[in-house]
């Protein structure tokens, strides 16, 4: 079974449009673990707009199952992980001033940036993980960085799943037999959902984790919290 990592930014984003502490971050984060998630994710980003990162070391202190930090590797966030110590980095080539993570790394380009910062990771015990376009090159560059998994980009996949889920579908499952080969892990997320979530872990030969925020809060607006993590999960069973 596909596991499922909830992204708690947009909690965090209610929270900060009125300051204080509701909806409290951590006690939800304890309650979607207890609802059935298999992990929380996070992306703290500078100007501090949804997750901070005093709230990664609050939630480190109570996360029982997978602690997932995303974000770009700069000096601020390769301190706040290295201190932290998640189970895994997701590096994400987000600037500042992105409003959404909206491309993968171009790992041919950026190669020698990357494997040095993949190495300091593992080296103090954290998993890795790439955030990528589905592009079989790029793949590749990713496995001679020394990552452990790729996380793809799936904003493309979303955005033509209505017209053509098969065509849409196409270029992940040939990056992923990529991966395969190469011994990478395959992760995915951004803008996955209810509708087009299951046929793309269908689809995806060995996808090991999602990683879900924006659709799955929207969803609990609606359905409640529990149910929506319910739902979702349900979608991941092959």
């Amino acid at each position: 079974m596909t596991k499922l990592s909830v992204n708690i930014n947009k909690i965090a984003t209610i929270r900060n449009a009125r300051g204080g502490n509701i909806p409290n971050v951590v006690e939800a984060a304890i309650n979607i673990e207890r609802f059935g998630a298999d992990g929380i994710t996070v992306h703290p980003r500078p100007d501090g707009r949804h997750i901070r990162y005093d709230d990664v070391f609050e939630l480190k202190k109570v996360i029982t199952t997978e602690f997932n930090v995303e974000g770009f590797p700069d000096a601020d966030f390769m301190d706040l992980v290295l201190k932290v110590k998640p189970d895994q980095v997701t590096l994400v080539p987000d600037p500042p001033h992105v409003l959404t993570s909206n491309a993968g790394w171009d790992t041919i380009k950026q190669q020698s940036y990357l494997t040095e910062i993949v190495q300091k990771l593992k080296s103090n015990g954290m998993r890795v993980s790439l955030f990528i376009d589905p592009l079989p090159e790029r793949i590749i560059a990713a496995k001679a960085t020394g990552a452990d998994r790729i996380e793809f980009y799936t904003e493309a996949y979303a955005s033509q799943f209505d017209s053509s889920p098969e065509h849409a579908i196409r270029p992940y499952i040939s990056a992923a037999m990529v991966a395969n080969e190469v011994g990478l892990g395959i992760n995915a997320g951004h803008d996955l959902n209810l509708k087009n979530l299951a046929y793309f872990n269908r689809m995806i030969p060995d996808l090991l984790e999602v990683s879900i925020g924006h659709a799955l809060i929207s969803d609990a607006l609606y359905l409640g919290l529990e149910e929506t993590v319910k739902r979702y999960q349900g979608l991941l069973m092959k």
